[in-house]
């Protein structure tokens, strides 16, 4: 039979437990399941992740649970309906500080709101590997998410409002990701703020069916590789998603709805595959493609912008085929010289201004398709020009352009284009 001998703690470790049972909180039995049951009010969640172990579990009733937290054990942490967890107004509200932590169905709130310490709602370190972020609801926080540094997180099914009190320059991003490869950000429903998700410094990240609204950018990528960013949905933003300084990123399957300024942005982004995707809703420019170089984009649609592809600063090693061109004021901009082929393997793009025939029915026009000409290069350059459009002179000129190719001054062409606009396919927002 085995002697039990009575514990030696001394006055503190006595004093910790006192706490906690006039707190209300369930200690765990030996050799019985750690399951902390914590009642909101005064110290007692900070008590009881001074004593929790790892592997515990912590369930939160409902009410006020006080920050700042700092969670520097591998534990799981739940809220019950109604389990609010309220920062002091400074600083983070809770910082994960340890591997393997399960945050989950937690409202978050009221942390600080100073950019340069990067107040957070839900702060993980580098020692946060693996953590996962899930259904959790953030709301007055500067940033809602920031993973800076851990490996293999994951942000799911939470629900951001950012800070719409604050001018734009003033706001934290709803998700903030920094050097955390292999992280996953998916299905999170993201509003206010500055941008919806900012990336930089990273790599093999993975963005999937989140959904964005009223922010800068949804989607911001800076020096950031090997990623993918598929089926979201950006609506009324101003931009939808912008990838910069950054290579191999598969860009797919993603909805633009009535962004302002650009649904698809690249500036210095180089190898990356743009497909599926569509842009529609009236932004000035479908696709703004700025010195990126060697991308395809095939099976995307791009309809009712001010300017279909607008691409400038040496763009031309790009795949451009099988995408639909529709109804946007320019289909094309580009300023340039070079003559640039806008089909792949005899397979163009679908152009909605394209009048020409099919006559041998084999889906494609007989005659190649050129969206700019000497004239709308004049006009870019000298918007004043815009009042002879309909003069004779300006008709006979187009005229004879379409009769003597070799007047074209460079630009697109594309040898193959199609008679139908190739679908796209439909992703249904959650």
């Amino acid at each position: 039979m085995t002697t039990l001998r009575p514990l030696s703690w001394g006055r503190s470790q006595a004093a910790g437990l006192l706490a906690l049972l006039a707190a209300g909180v369930a200690l765990p039995c030996a050799g019985a399941a750690k399951i902390w049951d914590v009642e909101p009010g005064g110290t007692n969640l900070t008590d009881t992740l001074a004593h929790a172990a790892p592997g515990d579990r912590l369930n939160l009733r409902a009410g006020i649970h006080r920050g700042p937290i700092i969670v520097g054990t591998s534990i799981q942490m739940t809220g019950t309906p109604g389990a609010i967890i309220e920062g002091d107004g400074n600083g983070h509200v809770i910082t994960v500080d340890a591997p393997d932590v399960t945050l989950r169905g937690l409202d978050v709130r009221k942390s600080g709101g100073l950019l340069e310490t990067e107040d957070s709602g839900i702060f993980v370190t580098k020692k946060g590997d693996r953590a996962r972020i899930e259904g959790n609801m953030l709301t007055g926080n500067l940033i809602g998410v920031y993973l800076k540094g851990p490996k293999d997180a994951w942000v799911s099914g939470n629900r951001v409002r950012g800070r719409e009190d604050l001018r734009l320059n003033e706001r934290g991003n709803g998700i903030h990701l920094w050097n955390t490869p292999g992280s996953v950000i998916e299905d999170n429903d993201v509003s206010g703020g500055r941008d919806g998700i900012f990336v930089t410094t990273s790599k093999r990240n993975v963005f999937r069916g989140n959904r964005f609204r009223n922010v800068r950018f949804a989607v911001h990528y800076m020096y950031t590789n090997d990623s993918e960013v598929s089926g979201n949905v950006s609506v009324g933003n101003h931009l939808g998603y912008a990838i910069m300084y950054s290579s191999r990123i598969r860009v797919t399957g993603n909805r633009s709805e009535g962004d302002r300024d650009h649904g698809i942005l690249l500036n210095y982004a180089n190898r990356s595959e743009f497909s599926g995707n569509s842009v529609t809703g009236g932004a000035k420019k479908c696709v703004f493609i700025y010195n990126a170089n060697r991308n395809s984009f095939r099976d995307n649609r791009f309809e009712g912008c001010g300017i279909g592809i607008h691409f400038t600063a040496g763009s031309e090693r790009n795949v451009i085929s099988g995408n639909a061109i529709i109804a946007n004021r320019t289909q094309v901009k580009y300023v340039g010289s070079r003559f640039v082929e806008w089909s792949e393997g005899g397979r163009g793009n679908y152009w909605s201004d394209n009048l020409g025939f099919d006559l041998d029915g084999n889906g494609r026009a007989d005659q190649p398709y050129r969206p700019n000409d000497m004239v709308d290069q004049l006009v870019w350059r000298h918007p004043s020009a815009k009042l002879l459009l309909t003069s004779p002179a300006v008709q006979m000129l187009r005229w004879a352009q379409s009769a003597l190719p070799a007047l074209f001054p460079g630009g697109v062409t594309d040898s193959a284009p199609l008679m139908h606009p190739p679908a796209v396919p439909a992703h249904e927002e959650k």
